[in-house]
């Protein structure tokens, strides 16, 4: 057998080869979903992340044609949910409930940080935006932001201020608003803004910086006060309650963003359809009129332009969170 028939033998059977390689690989694609995918959430049950997992997961198993499961992963803020699907595979049956906390915070306050915000994922789905709001138990005798600041500046000990968890923006937003202001302030964090939130109306804690969305109806019911709002202007879902801008503190604004993510390297052909799925079910007249009444700021952003606002979030945060000294 001659060299060159040799030659041929082998081109001819890596070629074969890379062509099976190549099918297969069109096949997965093309075929994706085969199976249910995992909807991994960062927060426990009761958070804004959480009520935006439900309410488009059914939505989403329906333009997909595959069941889509929740699974809440919280901890290390948000850092474990997070780290478990940038390491997994980048096959789509794994996605991420990306929001400001995993991707803008925890890794500034991580060494070393167990994802990057950007290079781990692809960032698929913008959903919207939520402030927070300062939020107090009925006892403390404070119906205004400022008479919130001279509450706090007459208690003898530190005033005790609850968030959803360490590195959450509630944290963050606490201890600048603290530091800006020079005021005695203890941080308590909790694994979950439900926990939080259930320890502030039964008056264990009366401070509290959480997710504007589930304290809209407890406010309506009297059973908190919500005396302002971490944004740059007045939210439509709760328009009498004060922008902390307006109030004189543009420094303290901040959104706790929430999108849909997927591990790096995830083809683009199954980027795309999930992408698609995202803005067909935030779309929905029931999903749409749904998020708007949780208080959320929706925006239809490009996976590209979504990339580029994590990545700018990122950077506006670092700061920040080292400024605060918050630690995970």
């Amino acid at each position: 057998m001659s060299v060159a028939w040799k030659r041929r033998q082998f081109l001819g059977a890596i070629g074969a080869t890379m062509a099976c390689i190549a099918g297969t690989s069109w096949a997965a694609t093309t075929n994706w979903p085969t199976k249910p995918i995992k909807l991994v959430v960062t927060f426990p049950p009761g958070g804004s992340s959480d009520i935006v997992a439900r309410l488009l997961a059914p939505k989403l198993g329906q333009v997909l044609g595959q069941p889509i499961v929740i699974e809440n992963k919280p901890g290390a803020g948000s850092s474990i949910g997070a780290s478990l699907v940038a390491h997994s595979a980048a096959d789509g049956y794994t996605l991420l409930v990306s929001n400001s906390a995993a991707l803008s915070i925890a890794p500034h306050l991580i060494t070393p940080a167990p994802y990057h915000p950007v290079n781990s994922f692809q960032h698929l789905g913008y959903i919207g935006a939520v402030p927070t709001v300062f939020v107090v138990h009925p006892s403390v005798p404070a119906n205004t932001f400022a008479e919130l600041v001279q509450w706090i500046r007459a208690q003898k000990q530190p005033v005790a201020f609850g968030s959803g968890g360490a590195a959450s923006v509630g944290h963050l937003v606490g201890e600048q608003f603290a530091q800006t202001l020079g005021l005695p302030m203890m941080h308590v964090p909790y694994r979950g803004a439900g926990p939080m939130r259930s320890d502030l109306i039964s008056g264990q804690i009366l401070l509290a910086i959480d997710a504007l969305p589930q304290n809209i109806p407890l406010a309506q019911s009297g059973r908190l006060k919500v005396l302002a709002v971490t944004s740059s202007q007045r939210t439509a879902s709760a328009p009498d309650v004060p922008s902390i801008a307006e109030l004189g503190y543009p420094e303290l604004a901040g959104d706790n963003f929430v999108g849909i993510s997927a591990p790096a390297g995830l083809s683009g052909a199954i980027s795309a359809r999930i992408t698609d799925a995202v803005r067909q079910a935030c779309s929905d007249p029931q999903v749409h009129q749904a998020l708007l009444q949780q208080g959320f700021a929706l925006q239809n952003l490009d996976a590209q332009r979504f990339t580029q606002m994590v990545q700018t979030q990122f950077q506006t945060w670092g700061p920040i969170a080292r400024r605060t000294g918050a630690v995970i």
